[in-house]
């Protein structure tokens, strides 16, 4: 991957979004719409609310792949430092589709929630527990921080950049991605949850995942053919 596919990423959270995102951030999002979405409210006043706490979702996500890109830009890349990243993301990546598919126990068993913390439940308690429209977009950035795999991969991949700016936008992209499947999941409660629909989107999400580990195992080839290789990106 000599430049960020901003294609891959956009197609792997979408995709993910309705798979994996619903089944574990679904929960959440079902129970901030029962405790502080109003029924009276009218629609526009309902997707504001949505709208803003995917909006602080995204915020945290940004912030968070600048500062994985500041870390890749502090650290020093060889040819074949590159290709075994490159290896590994991709063993990740494979990894990742084969438990969003559910054959394997992965992305659970690196999702160490913090949600039993104290200053999480108080801060979680006093936002479900307010009415303001800002009280949405708190809530989704600090939900933002919760533990996840699919968070992971792409932090690694904001951290390649080697670019605190170019990693805000990987995150950013990624953030923007997972907004539809969540947003619609407050509007039509439970639906997202059951049925073909996202039976499809997991089963299509898995294979983009795992194709584009493939992808990244592939490159890592080419950086070890030529150790002097440079690693470019879109930014460059």
């Amino acid at each position: 991957m000599e430049a960020i596919n901003f294609f891959s990423i956009v197609t792997i959270a979408f995709l993910g979004s309705f798979g994996h995102c619903i089944g574990m951030c679904g929960g959440i999002v079902l129970a901030y719409t029962g405790a502080k979405v109003d029924p009276k409210w009218h629609a526009a006043h309902q997707s504001a609310a949505h709208l803003l706490y995917s909006l602080g979702r995204v915020t945290t996500y940004t912030v968070m792949g600048a500062l994985f890109g500041y870390l890749g830009s502090v650290a020093t890349f060889s040819g074949y430092t590159v290709a075994a990243l490159f290896i590994f993301a991709g063993a990740v990546m494979i990894l990742t589709g084969l438990s969003i598919m559910g054959k394997v126990r992965f992305l659970t068993a690196i999702e160490h929630s913090i949600m039993k913390t104290r200053w999480y439940q108080k801060s979680f308690r006093a936002l479900m527990g307010s009415g303001t429209l800002f009280s949405f977009y708190l809530l989704g950035m600090i939900n933002g921080l919760l533990p996840c795999g699919f968070v992971y991969f792409f932090a690694v991949t904001a951290a390649s950049t080697m670019s605190p700016f170019w990693g805000a936008v990987v995150m950013l992209v990624f953030g923007l991605s997972t907004i539809p499947a969540l947003f619609s999941l407050g509007f039509f409660t439970g639906l997202m949850q059951k049925g073909k629909l996202r039976k499809t989107m997991v089963t299509l999400a898995s294979v983009a995942v795992i194709v584009y580990g493939l992808v990244m195992i592939y490159d890592a080839t080419k950086f070890i053919q030529n150790p002097e290789r440079s690693l470019l990106h879109c930014c460059d």
